[in-house]
């Protein structure tokens, strides 16, 4: 079973093992604190983000690369939108999107997917099945990051239905690490959603007895 799971890591060289195994720990522990409603979620995933995207140059995967990129720019505008206070509380809680947000996500999800399909086309990389389906994916986690960096509860949606999507196609692609990383980012997100729904309902009612 080991052989199986990690074969293909023998002849990578040791430095991008070292760095994908840092990447999930530190990916693992942001989830964990987004799970938490903690600010800590964005310098964790900056460092997370930041390995990822080199790896995944390196190895060629242009999609993956760019949504790491895309997160480490998001982490930095999400870090400072939940920082913003009015007076002792926060000034943009744990919500659900308004539908303005929802054309919004919609056009984003859109254009990432276009944009995704020109760069593949480009350096010929829609070569073999999962190049396509990291153009749907990458459009799932650009609105995924942007929920989160705003608060909203959707976010964890988009997380879900993209963590279960990466499972298999990272094992596919030779990335036993990432794949179980993403395996355990699929049951946190889950309790994720369930914690942040407890958030809300617990704020929606707070809000209601002030009346």
């Amino acid at each position: 079973m080991f052989e199986y799971l990690f074969s293909q890591y023998r002849n990578y060289p040791k430095i991008d093992i070292i760095l994908e195994i840092i990447g999930a720990i530190f990916g693992l522990w942001s989830v964990w604190l987004a799970k938490k409603d903690n600010i800590l979620v964005f310098p964790t995933g900056l460092v997370s983000t930041f390995i990822y995207a080199y790896l995944l140059w390196q190895w060629e995967l242009l999609g993956d690369s760019m949504i790491n990129v895309y997160y480490f720019v998001m982490s930095i505008y999400g870090w400072y939108h939940w920082t913003r206070k009015k007076g002792n509380q926060d000034e943009f809680p744990i919500a659900v999107m308004n539908n303005k947000e929802k054309r919004i996500a919609f056009v984003l999800f859109t254009g990432t997917i276009i944009f995704v399909i020109i760069v593949y086309f480009y350096f010929n990389k829609f070569t073999n099945w999962y190049s396509y389906v990291d153009t749907f994916l990458t459009g799932l986690f650009f609105v995924g990051m942007w929920l989160m960096a705003k608060r909203k509860i959707e976010n964890w949606i988009f997380w879900i239905i993209g963590d279960v999507i990466s499972i298999p196609l990272y094992f596919a692609k030779g990335f036993t690490f990432t794949s179980l990383q993403f395996l355990i980012f699929t049951i946190v997100a889950i309790y994720g959603y369930l914690e942040w729904k407890k958030i809300l309902n617990n704020s929606t009612i707070q809000e209601a007895q002030k009346f």
